[in-house]
């Protein structure tokens, strides 16, 4: 039944489930793709193998395909949960806490299901009565949960979202389970004579047995093996009405009353039954007008949630590339990136300036007249590309040794923060994390914009000024202080 869900299963995805319901739901969150991405691994919305396809294209008729079937349908189950724990604000009700909570009941529903399944095919051969009462039991619980799921997606909003096919489908599935449980539960008590009752299944059979005592039968342990048949005809009939609501229900949904596999099940469920009520006798008695107890469903099994383990699978982050979060973010601000070109002279001296810190390297010091100085480099900027790499993710040794590479002719590519200073003056200067780029030089300087006025570069700065890049900057400020700690990156 799991493979003609799937086939009846739409895709809460497509763009006409949303114009069925004139509802547009436009999100520009990468949180709402990545999370329609996670979901897709979950439904059958495509010709990928998804874990509910693959759940519905297991080997039904052996012990290994409904075992990866249940592993399927539970790792479905972690991953809508793992949506409904971690996905808020949802643009769409398909993405909603009542829609997710229905999916993740559903997938447990067909998860229990296929162990119902398993269970029964293990126990083909050699059946007792102990094990037909526990395949009542399992049966009995199957109903319950799609009893718990119709009540979910009955509910509104759910309901308006989801199609009546599996409304339908979820109500066949109880009636038909219901059925198997009084089935297997009949088969217990007719297959054995009482005298091969231990106590153990007398006591069995009075605690998965609630009679009202109105319409029922009072009889759950039968005490000779005339209550013992009685009692299996009332399971029997009663299996053979559930059978009859099954098929009904399956034609009165216009979907479903063509889908010939469904109704093969259904019709092969019910000609089972009837082939055991035609080998009883036929005696009559007052008593068979009554209905049999009601069977409490129970399992002995627990099914847990298989949450995803996206460790499993390595995967590059989409904002690598923007560098880290803690300092490239859309909560900072920042200039636009400028290049700055240094030619060291023919003396051979240096740049002018020092670098600290990693991942983004920072400008520490730049020397009074140097090249750097007259390039508009500036304490306090951040070097986002060496040449033509890119370097906001380098280490300070990695930043310096590709500085020192570039010989006497250095492309930088600079950003100035605008909100905040990230240097810090030291309590004692530290020479590990600084690297001088030498000393200055008056050689050739080609450069590209100047690093804006309103750079927070020194400890004189007690309020940031906004930049305007039409106004001329004021007088110099005579003295730096060229000694920095570590940065502090937040």
């Amino acid at each position: 039944m799991a493979r003609i869900m799937r086939k009846l299963s739409l895709n809460l995805w497509r763009p006409d489930r949303q114009r069925e319901h004139q509802r547009e739901t436009p999100q520009e969150s990468l949180c709402f793709y990545a999370t329609t991405i996670s979901s897709t691994s979950s439904k059958d919305v495509s010709s990928h193998p998804t874990e509910v396809s693959l759940a519905a294209k297991q080997d039904r008729h052996s012990t290994r395909g409904l075992d990866q079937a249940v592993d399927a349908f539970l790792r479905a189950a972690g991953t809508f949960r793992y949506i409904h724990e971690n996905f808020t604000n949802a643009p769409s009700m398909d993405l909603g806490p009542d829609m997710l909570e229905m999916l993740v009941q559903l997938m447990l529903a067909q998860a229990r299901e296929c162990l119902f399944e398993k269970l029964e095919l293990q126990s083909r051969e050699g059946r007792t009565i102990d094990i037909s009462l526990d395949l009542a039991q399992e049966a009995a619980q199957v109903a319950a949960v799609y009893n718990d799921v119709h009540g979910l997606i009955s509910r509104e909003p759910v309901r308006d979202y989801v199609p009546e096919t599996w409304i339908s489908l979820i109500l066949v599935k109880r009636e038909h389970h219901l059925a198997l449980a009084h089935k297997h539960l009949a088969a217990g008590l007719i297959d054995r004579p009482i005298a091969e009752f231990r106590v153990e299944t007398k006591l069995t059979l009075e605690h998965i047995q609630k009679s009202d005592g109105k319409t029922q039968l009072e009889v759950t342990v039968p005490r000779d093996d005339n209550e013992r048949k009685l009692l299996g005809k009332a399971h029997l009939r009663e299996a053979l009405v559930l059978h009859e609501e099954s098929q009904r229900l399956q034609r009165m949904c216009r979907e479903l009353k063509g889908k010939q596999a469904l109704a093969k099940v259904l019709k092969k469920g019910q000609e089972a039954t009837l082939d055991m009520y035609s080998k009883i006798g036929d005696e009559d008695d007052f008593r068979e007008l009554l209905d049999p107890p009601d069977i409490i469903a129970s399992t002995k099994f627990q099914l847990s949630i298989t949450h995803p383990d996206f460790g499993q699978h390595g995967v590059e982050d989409l904002f690598r590339s923007l560098g880290p979060v803690a300092i490239f973010s859309a909560k900072r601000h920042w200039t636009a990136p400028r290049n700055v070109q240094l030619q060291r002279g023919p003396d051979g001296e240096g740049f002018g300036f020092s670098v600290r810190g990693d991942s983004p390297v920072i400008i520490a010091a730049v020397d009074h007249n140097s090249l750097a100085e007259m390039a508009g480099m500036k304490e306090g900027d951040f070097i986002v590309g060496i040449g033509d790499k890119d370097v906001k993710w380098a280490s300070h040794e990695q930043a310096v040794r590709l500085i020192k590479q570039c010989g006497d002719f250095i492309n930088l590519k600079l950003v100035t923060p605008m909100d905040r200073n990230y240097m810090k003056k030291p309590g004692k200067p530290s020479q590990h994390d600084k690297g001088s780029v030498s000393a200055s030089s008056s050689s050739g300087v080609s450069s590209g914009q100047p690093s804006p006025a309103g750079s927070v570069t020194t400890a004189h700065v007690t309020r940031r000024l906004p930049w305007n890049p039409f106004k001329k900057s004021g007088n110099q400020r005579d003295s730096r202080d060229l000694t920095f700690d570590n940065v502090i990156l937040r």
